[in-house]
């Protein structure tokens, strides 16, 4: 009988497995799938697909079908839209913060942030990105030294996760994201706070249009291929 870690070890193997196949919409929003399905798939038994898809279903990705199995829950833009609008105000607050701290202290919360979007050369482009932009925008925050805020912010970026990452898939996004975040940085240097409070809400306001018009064509490009490799299924498996 396997141990509690190696349960836990493969109840994490899988939630990783299919949470990825959710963002790289391989599972569709509005697609059924079974336990059993995935417990083949991936060669293990119900119980850590069980365990992987309650945690999914706590954090939105799935939800739970009476006698029918599980599904992947549908790309609500309300909601996300509802998510970035919290950011902008959220780390607006965490900007305002910011400008009330000196420069010296301002340098010291964004030191990071000043070597890889300033210092460095963007030559890293790609999934890293995503990773940095996220600890970029976590940095603002956490110079508020506010714990709840902090987990606020955390919370929200975890949600945003499934559609916001889609927004470093482009070469032009990369860029402009480059771009804009050395302009909020060297606003909050040279102590313009206003400036740098409108550059933060276009940003966000930026990728927020970006991210929609990005999901609805790899969402498309999906259907597309899944239609192409099973012609006789029923479209359903592609509902929003």
């Amino acid at each position: 009988m396997p141990s509690a870690q190696t349960r836990e070890g493969l109840a994490d193997k899988v939630y990783q497995a299919v949470k990825q196949s959710i963002f790289d919409f391989q599972l569709l929003p509005g697609e059924r799938f079974s336990e059993n399905t995935l417990a083949q798939q991936l060669n293990v038994s119900r119980t850590p697909v069980r365990q992987a898809l309650f945690h999914l279903e706590r954090e939105g990705y799935v939800e739970v079908l009476f006698r029918s199995g599980w599904q992947v829950k549908a790309l609500d833009f309300d909601y996300y839209d509802e998510l970035y609008d919290l950011r902008i105000v959220l780390e607006c607050e965490a900007v305002r913060r910011l400008c009330a701290l000196s420069l010296a202290e301002r340098r010291v919360a964004l030191a990071a942030q000043q070597r890889f979007w300033i210092d460095s050369a963007p030559s890293t482009l790609g999934a890293s990105v995503a990773k940095e932009d996220e600890a970029f925008h976590r940095a603002l925050v956490a110079a508020t030294n506010n714990r709840q805020f902090l987990q606020l912010h955390s919370d929200i970026t975890e949600k945003m996760r499934r559609v916001r990452r889609l927004d470093f898939t482009q070469q032009h996004r990369l860029h402009a994201t480059y771009q804009q975040h050395q302009a909020i940085l060297h606003a909050l240097y040279a102590q313009r706070c206003e400036e740098a409070l409108r550059l933060l809400t276009l940003h966000i306001s930026e990728s927020k249009a970006a991210v929609r018009t990005i999901t609805l064509l790899r969402l498309q490009q999906a259907r597309e291929t899944a239609q192409a490799a099973h012609p006789r299924e029923s479209p359903s498996r592609a509902r929003t």
